[in-house]
């Protein structure tokens, strides 16, 4: 193996990547902010948004997953040069998004009662509860927004969707900063004015996206004469048996940390905010290998476009080094800034939340010592799942996902929480257990496959 091979990909990589992780870290940015700004309210604030915010990653987690068909599937049209094809899967898309996202809002809605029965402390339910209704109407836009990002990103304009990110925190920072806290003579509404951020911020994070696409002479016929009264049943099944196993990849993965939160719930409220804490830090630091996971799609699926698998698993490879070298420098961060990054969430200087403000402290450093060990085998399984996507391989990576997070990763949880002296800790241990499994499970696929597909076309030419 000549390493320069590898290397030389960096660049490139690196240049459609940033766009992407700039855009995700914007979402997770979102988060970050709000628990920040709600964790100066107080640690029952600060769970009640995390109990509220499990209900949203799983239904984020199924609309955004079904919005991933649409990247691989344009990247190889775009690779074709087949602009019929290209415009068919980006209306269809839409069209699928549009269908989830209502879905999704009224799967939400109307689970909330589901919050009581769930043994978490009655002060952060009632709190939860008021959060909920609006965040929850922020899924619309949001997976609306999913496609136009998955289909810009299908098109190797990664740049778009960033900007709107960025621009859609801004005006979230500010909102935040107005309404959780009642500044310019509006009314302190505390986590419901952090629901209200991030609503607007959202719808407003779409039609800035919608109109930068159609400002571009690249995109902007696609975006033009959109008849969803002329549908193609054959298009919408095969983003649906595309898009829909990746949702359930997806699905488990954030189910499994979910149901952390869940469990971190049953142990009391400052073991939810430190599960907060630590999941919100590790999310950011993921965000980097979720952007590269997308860049291993597109760049995969367009070499599937023109039929170079040798390419395909060399520009594989490369882009799985350079994220693997990103995952040691943030498992160096996590463990060398272990007991400072928790306390940026954290208000000391009030009297009566010092007790629990040191108590979550001391959880949440031990948790992100766990984060620091699964950063890359969290980095190898993105990585795989993007790539597997490219080549439109969806089924076996969704029964690996399954396996390695709800066969092995959430019994361990649930055992060392409920069962022994490690609590908080027993539940980042199965997170651990599970994406390791997943990871190396994942590579496995990968590495098969692609041989398998240079091996084909060599037999075929001779």
């Amino acid at each position: 193996m000549v390493l320069s091979n590898y290397t030389k990909e960096f660049n490139y990589n690196l240049k459609l990547a940033y766009p992407v992780i700039l855009g995700m870290l914007g979402h997770t940015l979102v988060a970050f902010v709000d628990n920040v700004m709600v964790g100066q309210l107080g640690t029952a604030e600060l769970a009640a948004v995390s109990l509220a915010n499990s209900f949203m990653f799983i239904a984020m987690s199924l609309g955004i997953g079904f919005s991933t068909a649409i990247t691989p599937l344009v990247a190889k049209a775009d690779g074709e040069g087949n602009f019929e094809n290209g415009k068919l899967i980006f209306k269809h898309g839409l069209y699928l998004c549009t269908f989830i996202s209502i879905l999704l809002f009224f799967g939400v809605f109307l689970a909330k009662p589901i919050l009581h029965l769930m043994k978490q402390p009655q002060e952060v339910v009632e709190l939860a509860i008021p959060y909920l209704n609006l965040v929850a109407a922020s899924l619309i836009p949001l997976i609306i927004f999913q496609s136009f990002k998955q289909f810009s990103d299908g098109m190797s304009m990664t740049k778009y969707p960033m900007t709107a990110t960025l621009i859609a925190n801004i005006i979230n920072i500010i909102l935040n900063y107005i309404f959780i806290f009642g500044k310019f003579g509006f009314p302190e509404l505390g986590i419901v004015g952090a629901a209200i951020g991030t609503l607007v911020s959202r719808i407003i994070m779409l039609f800035h996206l919608w109109y930068l696409l159609l400002q571009h002479k690249k995109t902007r016929a696609y975006l033009l004469d959109i008849n969803f009264l002329n549908l193609s049943k054959n298009m919408i099944n095969k983003l649906f048996n595309l898009g829909f196993p990746s949702a359930m990849q997806m699905f488990f993965e954030v189910a499994i940390f979910t149901a952390a939160i869940w469990l971190s719930g049953i142990l009391g409220k400052n073991p939810q905010a430190a599960n907060q804490i630590a999941l919100n830090l590790s999310s950011m630091t993921f965000m980097v290998a979720m952007g590269l996971s997308v860049v291993a799609m597109i760049r995969v699926g367009n070499q599937m476009g023109l039929n170079k698998y040798a390419e395909l698993r060399r520009i594989a490879f490369s882009i799985f080094m350079i994220a693997i070298l990103f995952a040691i420098i943030f498992a160096s961060l996590f463990l060398i800034f272990n007991d400072l990054l928790p306390k940026l969430y954290l208000d000391f200087d009030h009297p009566s939340k010092i007790f629990d403000s040191y108590e979550v402290l001391g959880i949440a450093k031990n948790l992100l010592l766990i984060a620091a060990v699964f950063q890359i085998s969290d980095t190898i399984q993105v990585i795989a799942l993007g790539a597997l996507r490219g080549m439109q391989d969806v089924l076996i990576p969704t029964l690996i996902t399954f396996i390695s997070y709800w066969i092995i990763g959430f019994p361990i949880s649930f055992y060392l929480s409920m069962y022994t002296e490690y609590k908080s800790a027993g539940i980042w241990i199965g997170l651990l257990a599970g994406l390791t499994a997943s990871g190396v499970l994942l590579f496995i696929r990968f590495n098969h496959l692609s041989n398998k597909m240079i091996l084909t076309k060599s037999i075929s030419k001779n």
